[in-house]
């Protein structure tokens, strides 16, 4: 990599190397590269317009407006009220720990409701199955199987949701403290 001596440009340069590596992050978590890339460029500033999002990335107004409230449902960006101003303006989290917080919980429990309901309705229609006499006793065993091997999960997301509720509550940090800055 080829480094430029002019400090601004130094400066944009490491601050873009963090906003790559936020946008490939939040690819891998399920948010689309340029909404990772809007929340990393969002982190180096005080507060933004869409506009000003739209300048420095180069994205539609729609586009910044969708990413900001996807950003939104997360509770990792928030609307700013500046005086003066008619136009809306943004913040990003800036506490990585309640980012993790925030965006982890929330698509967990998505991950519990959307996956216990799917395991509660299926029981239900593989107990239909079971109680039906009119069904052979192969598809009735296979039936119990499934039935056993969906219901072995329901711990798991029994444990999930304690893992989110301690997140949330702060628990976690009682058994995984958070570091101490370091100071360079």
């Amino acid at each position: 990599m080829v480094h430029s001596n002019n400090p601004e440009h130094q400066l944009n340069e490491a601050k873009d190397i963090v906003i790559n590596a936020i946008g490939e992050t939040m690819d891998l978590y399920g948010i689309n590269r340029s909404v990772g890339n809007l929340y990393g460029t969002m982190l180096f500033e005080g507060s933004m317009t869409l506009d000003e999002m739209r300048e420095q990335l180069q994205m539609s107004k729609p586009s910044m407006s969708s990413g900001v409230k996807r950003l939104q449902e997360f509770d990792i960006v928030k609307q700013q009220f500046t005086r003066g101003s008619r136009k809306q303006h943004f913040t990003a989290e800036k506490n990585f720990f309640n980012f993790f917080s925030n965006f982890f919980t929330r698509k967990w429990h998505r991950e519990i409701v959307i996956n216990s309901e799917a395991v509660h309705d299926s029981v239900a229609l593989l107990d239909d199955l079971i109680n039906d006499k009119n069904v052979d006793e192969l598809t009735k065993q296979e039936a119990h199987e499934i039935k056993q091997q969906l219901i072995d999960t329901l711990p798991y997301y029994e444990w999930l949701e304690n893992l989110s509720h301690a997140i949330e509550s702060g628990e976690i940090f009682e058994y995984f403290p958070i570091p101490e800055k370091k100071v360079k």
